[in-house]
Formats: structure tokens, C-alpha cells, sequence
């Protein structure tokens, strides 16, 4: 019988070694703590950047709720259009649109019909959502290469490519464009040179017993601009501008 030969377990045995690996356990490779530093730092630049958000939050405080009061070129624009076309020329976020839905609201009411176009999808899309909010749904209907939804009703959205082909559509079948008011959202498109021939075609085929009111925030030029809408479609187009910078101001962090 052989004898039984304690093993030293503190040095290991044949079927392997305990190693004490302290020490590289406890070793970060260089390219891990560059790794670390950088989180840090970025943290430190996040946590830096909302404390300067809340700072500005802190300082805009809430304005006290008071009644909406349109201001005066506002107002302009919605006398202006009862007897002739208007081109809008006022800063972004200036209440542009708000000229567009009063004048759609007071049409809507008298059982009238509109057109609103955009030049984007995106924008289109928004605009059908905020109308059908105002108006109801079933007031509402929008029209581009994607959606065709309600496309009786009396308030149609939809893309200025859309708009223009109803206008060559009604040409060719010898029908009218079932309109009142139309909106060019967007307006310097025109100058576009890829896309201006659309708000060209649009602007010369619409009848001129529909009222065109055009919205922008960039037009250098109105007065030539509405000059010539003048000479196509043979309306007085009128030029109604918001003096002074855009009311809600840039800020950058």
C-alpha cells in the first residue's frame, strides 16, 4: 500500500499553480485610464452645461397669463386681404400662421374653402395636425405624394407640388380649382433653383378670383416680389411687413 503524501497547498500541485495575482488585478492597463479620464471630463463638461442651462431657465422665469392681443401688422394683413392679395414678410416665430388660420377661421365660418401648402412633408404634416386641432377633424383634409386623407374638405393641406398639379389638372379638364384662399407657406421658395418653378407655375395658374397670401421670413426684395405677382395675375398684391428682429431670440449654450 502506498502512503498518502499530504500536499503543500499553499505552493500548488501538479494539476496547476494558484497564482496570487494581487498585484495585476490591481493594475489598470493605460489606454482603460485614458478611457476613465475622459468619461470624467465629459461628465464635468455635461453637469457644467446644465448648470448654465438652469441659470438661463432661472432667469426667464413664467410671464403672467394674459388675453392673446394680435399685433398691428398682424391686423394689416387681415384688412388687407378682404380686397387684394398679401405677401407676409415677418421674423420666424413672429405669428405668420396666425394671419393664415384667422382669415381660414373667418372663411370656414361663412362655409367657404381653403388651400394651405407647404413645401416640405414634414411641415405639411405638422400643419394638417395643428389645423385639425382647431378646426376638427373632419374639417381638414391633406393631400402629398404619402397621404391622401379627406380630400373633400374645405380646408386641405398639403405640398405646393400637389397644389400645382391640381391647378394643371383643372387646366386640362376644363374645371376650377374649388379654392377661396390659398396659402404659400414659405414664400422664397421661389428663389429656389431646383424647386422656384413650382411657386412660379402656382402663383401664374392660380385664378385670380382666389386670394393669395404669402408667408416669409427671408424675402429681401417684397416689393419687387409683389411687383411682379401684380403683373401675372393682374390682383394688387399688397406688402405688409413686421419691423425689427425675430421676437424670440437665438441662444446658444
Amino acid at each position: 500500500m502506498r502512503a498518502m503524501i499530504p500536499r503543500d497547498k499553499s505552493r500548488g500541485g501538479r494539476r496547476g499553480k494558484r497564482f496570487n495575482d494581487k498585484g495585476r488585478s490591481s493594475r489598470r492597463p493605460d489606454s482603460q485610464k485614458i478611457a476613465l479620464k475622459s468619461d470624467a471630463f465629459d461628465d464635468s463638461k455635461t453637469q457644467s452645461r446644465l448648470r448654465e442651462a438652469r441659470q438661463l431657465l432661472a432667469g426667464i422665469g413664467s410671464p403672467t397669463p394674459q388675453p392673446f392681443k394680435p399685433d398691428a401688422f398682424q391686423l394689416e394683413a387681415l384688412a388687407a386681404l378682404e380686397f387684394e392679395d398679401v405677401l407676409v414678410t415677418a421674423p420666424t416665430g413672429s405669428g405668420k400662421t396666425w394671419i393664415a388660420r384667422e382669415e381660414i377661421r373667418r372663411l370656414l365660418e361663412a362655409g367657404r374653402r381653403a388651400w394651405y401648402t407647404t413645401p416640405l412633408k414634414a411641415l405639411t404634416n405638422s400643419k394638417y395636425q395643428e389645423f385639425a386641432d382647431e378646426f376638427g377633424a373632419a374639417q381638414v383634409g391633406i393631400l402629398t405624394g404619402d397621404r391622401k386623407e379627406n380630400t373633400d374638405a374645405p380646408l386641405i393641406v398639403g405640398t405646393t407640388e400637389i397644389f400645382r398639379n391640381q391647378l394643371f389638372d383643372s387646366l386640362r379638364g376644363g374645371s376650377d380649382v374649388d379654392a377661396d384662399l390659398v396659402v404659400l407657406d414659405e414664400a422664397h421658395y421661389l428663389a429656389d433653383e431646383d424647386r422656384g418653378h413650382v411657386w412660379e407655375e402656382a402663383i401664374i395658374l392660380t385664378p385670380p378670383r382666389i386670394r393669395l397670401l404669402l408667408l416669409s421670413a427671408t424675402i429681401g426684395n417684397a416689393d419687387q416680389f409683389a411687383a411682379w405677382i401684380e403683373e401675372v395675375r393682374g390682383v394688387r398684391c399688397g406688402v405688409v411687413t413686421r419691423p425689427g428682429a425675430r421676437p424670440v431670440l437665438f441662444t446658444f449654450l
